[in-house]
């Protein structure tokens, strides 16, 4: 039988290693909410639910090119 305990350790790991993992689930939830406002013909609010969607992801996306970073930096010193 499926159990989301046996999998909170591995996502909460994946979450700390990954900062910006959180926010780019977060973007494909909008999106999808999006798509869901669309199909309804809500186009008004579709439109500020794209915006806040896109944001997250540019978030997202920063904050995992910063732990590259800072993980690319520490690998290199300990190489050296």
């Amino acid at each position: 039988m499926f159990s989301m305990k046996q999998y909170m350790p591995r996502i909460k790991r994946y979450l700390r290693d990954n900062p910006g993992a959180s926010f780019i689930v977060g973007f494909q939830l909008l999106l999808l909410v999006c798509a869901g406002l669309l199909i309804l013909g809500n186009s008004v609010w579709a439109e500020g639910v794209a915006v806040a969607a896109y944001f997250s992801l540019i978030i997202g996306v920063v904050l995992q090119l910063i732990s590259f970073l800072r993980h690319r930096e520490g690998e290199l010193e300990e190489s050296e």
